[in-house]
């Protein structure tokens, strides 16, 4: 059987924050079947995932530079990132047809992976097939390992998460707080931080678009200190941090989304706060954590089921809908995680 499906390309690589403009809808015509022979899966795309990451595969290449652990976009190419999708086809023994899965797929309503063991099966169903873009997906268990492995937390420690409203930042303060840590989060809305703290159950948040001084704002929220920072910003917000952190404590850079569309990014002025105070600030990959993923999704799913987390998605419908979301991401339209209906089913 031959269908017409639509894609999203990427029209040229970016400077500066994207636009709607750089990804472009095409269609192809494509047999519904993997190939003979093949141990491959043919997907159908169910829910696609925007974040923020996808923003750097979207640079040109630097001519020498390091390799990094994603691949960048190419000029006219179908745009990947993360999705949710069904099994239509297959020709490999461990994955059958109608099977429920998560990972790397294309933006596009059919997709070919000739490697499918890089995905994951989805066990459970008994809860929102979109939660595997976001809570039971990638940012949960970046989210998990972040908090657990990286920051080493205890309990009564002061947290402090910035970006807390989004896919990432809003879980880990839920974790915090079942620990039994205090809490803050920052966002860049009135609307984003009422919902840390009547949601999400933060102890305290704040608007960071309205304070003229950031290390003031966080003297005030944390008079005694900072023990733990879950980075998602970067720049002048780690700046402000590194003045405010407690002796021995911890920051797991996981993001730096205010840097991401800088074509010289800020530079870091209180770094010797590291040394004065001992704080261990380690950044990390979601992927070296895969082997935690069974763990952490039956501890989340009892939080889940226990009404102990809750989750917030932004939802926009039809393919044809995800490069204005993706671009969203860099203004803060989107309230939560940014997820995109491909197909309901």
């Amino acid at each position: 059987m031959e269908v017409t499906k639509k894609r999203i390309l990427l029209k040229d690589y970016v400077v500066g924050p994207p636009k709607e403009a750089d990804m472009v809808a095409s269609t192809e015509t494509v047999r519904l079947e993997v190939p003979v022979g093949s141990k491959g899966v043919l997907l159908k795309n169910l829910y696609l995932s925007c974040d923020p990451y996808m923003r750097n595969r979207m640079n040109r290449p630097l001519e020498g530079q390091e390799e990094t652990y994603f691949t960048p976009f190419k000029p006219g190419s179908v745009i990947t990132g993360l999705g949710v999708a069904r099994i239509v086809d297959s020709g490999h023994p461990d994955f059958k047809v109608g099977d429920y899965v998560w990972g790397s797929t294309g933006w596009e309503e059919f997709t070919l992976i000739s490697n499918p063991e890089t995905l994951f099966k989805i066990k459970y169903t008994d809860v929102p097939l979109s939660y595997y873009t976001g809570l039971l997906g990638m940012p949960g268990l970046t989210a998990y390992a972040g908090f657990y492995e990286i920051c080493s937390p205890k309990k009564g420690e002061y947290v402090y998460i910035s970006a807390a409203s989004g896919a990432v930042g809003q879980i880990v303060g839920q974790y915090a707080k079942l620990l039994g840590c205090y809490v803050v989060g920052s966002a860049g809305s009135n609307e984003k931080v009422n919902l840390l703290k009547t949601k999400f159950g933060f102890d305290d948040a704040f608007n960071y678009k309205e304070e003229h001084d950031l290390a003031a704002a966080l003297k005030r929220h944390f008079p005694e200190g900072i023990d733990i920072y879950f980075e998602n910003v970067g720049g002048a917000m780690l700046d402000a941090v590194l003045l405010n952190m407690r002796n021995h404590g911890r920051i797991a850079v996981c993001g730096l989304i205010s840097q991401y569309n800088l074509e010289k990014p800020e530079g870091v002025h209180n770094l010797f706060c590291l040394i004065t105070k001992r704080i261990r600030m380690q950044g990390f990959i979601v992927i070296d954590f895969y082997n935690r993923y069974d763990e952490f999704v039956e501890t989340t799913r009892q939080y889940i089921k226990e009404g102990k987390i809750s989750y917030v998605e932004d939802v926009v419908e039809g393919l044809e809908s995800a490069p204005a979301a993706l671009v969203g991401l860099f203004t803060g339209r989107n309230v939560g995680k940014q997820v995109v209906v491909v197909a309901r089913e």
